[in-house]
């Protein structure tokens, strides 16, 4: 294995044709966090017929208790094998601890603040190396709040963001008994004593989380708190945020509901962004937190939104993000 990168030290995994796709996976190890073991995983599909991939660089972020096979199968079906066969040089890092990223030493007690701080800004700058273009990045769920909160912080600069499309992703919605510090309290030491939650056994995907995540998100929305770390506020950091953004909100998604998204899109600075509601009376099926994007009725109904958006940021990807109107809640 040889270096790919003249920034840090990355491997090259595998290089390997699936059907009509090529799939080229990265291990990089830059040593850039406190916890010198973290390596991520970051796999490049392209065209096998080909050659090097030369389209417009597109940044795909799983959410919580995934991998990169909710972007696509090993059957090469899905958003980044449909992305990839219309022309985009399309990549998929896989966060620590998920998929081919190895768990880091210190796993247990990774946190947004970790990803966003030291992870997507490395990633960043690989794709930008390998591509020579600035990239798009589309995040869904936990991967688009990490998205936000690096973009908040100061972490990942406006200029290394081509557009950002955030699914489902929101920080707003209020849990009432974390606003209530004995029942924090408990729920805490209940917490710490787990050391991670596990997606099989809950039924909520391929992967386990960490249980720092859950620690995070507490102080979130605990009694006091805010969206942020101890050295920034990232809510208030938004609102000087001026990237292309899409947010997308499923009508029938009630772990990210849409007033929620709404919220964290309002707060985003800037003009050049578009709000759509998948929801029947916008010509959609009332879309779910995952069906949105992993479906029969999202590949004809939403995944042609996404590669328009790509294409063309500036342009609106459906009629119902013409005028910003006020969005029912649901």
């Amino acid at each position: 294995m040889q270096s790919s990168s003249n920034l840090f030290p990355v491997a090259l995994l595998s290089a390997e044709r699936r059907g009509d796709l090529s799939e080229d996976v990265y291990r990089i190890k830059a040593g850039n966090s406190p916890d010198a073991s973290v390596e991520l995983a970051v796999t490049r599909l392209g065209l096998a017929d080909h050659g090097r991939a030369e389209g417009v660089p597109v940044i795909l972020l799983h959410g919580s208790f995934s991998n990169r096979r909710f972007w696509y199968s090993p059957k090469g079906i899905g958003l980044g094998a449909e992305l990839a066969r219309a022309g985009f040089d399309v990549w998929v890092p896989e966060m620590r601890g998920h998929g081919l990223s190895p768990r880091n030493n210190a796993w247990k007690h990774n946190s947004v603040s970790d990803y966003a701080r030291y992870d997507l800004p490395l990633i960043a700058a690989f794709v930008a190396e390998q591509t020579g273009q600035v990239p798009h990045w589309v995040g869904h769920s936990l991967g688009g709040t990490t998205l936000v909160a690096a973009l908040g912080g100061g972490y990942l600069r406006a200029d290394q963001v081509a557009s950002l499309a955030l699914f489902g992703t929101q920080v707003s919605r209020v849990y009432w008994p974390l606003k209530v510090p004995p029942l924090t309290w408990g729920a805490k030491l209940l917490l710490k004593r787990w050391g991670q939650i596990s997606g099989p056994r809950f039924k909520r995907g391929p992967e386990d989380e960490p249980i720092g995540l859950a620690l995070e998100s507490m102080r979130w929305h605990g009694l006091f708190g805010r969206f942020g770390d101890k050295q920034g506020d990232w809510w208030a950091g938004l609102a000087e945020v001026d990237v292309p953004l899409l947010a997308v909100a499923g009508a029938g998604d009630f772990q990210d509901p849409v007033w929620a998204c709404r919220k964290l899109f309002d707060q985003f600075g800037g003009e050049r962004k578009q709000f759509l509601r998948l929801g029947v009376e916008q010509g959609f099926e009332a879309f779910g937190h995952v069906d949105m994007l992993v479906s029969k009725a999202a590949q004809a109904q939403v995944w042609p939104l996404v590669e328009r958006w790509l294409r063309d940021p500036l342009v609106p990807v459906h009629e119902s993000t013409l005028v910003r109107e006020a969005v029912p809640v649901s």
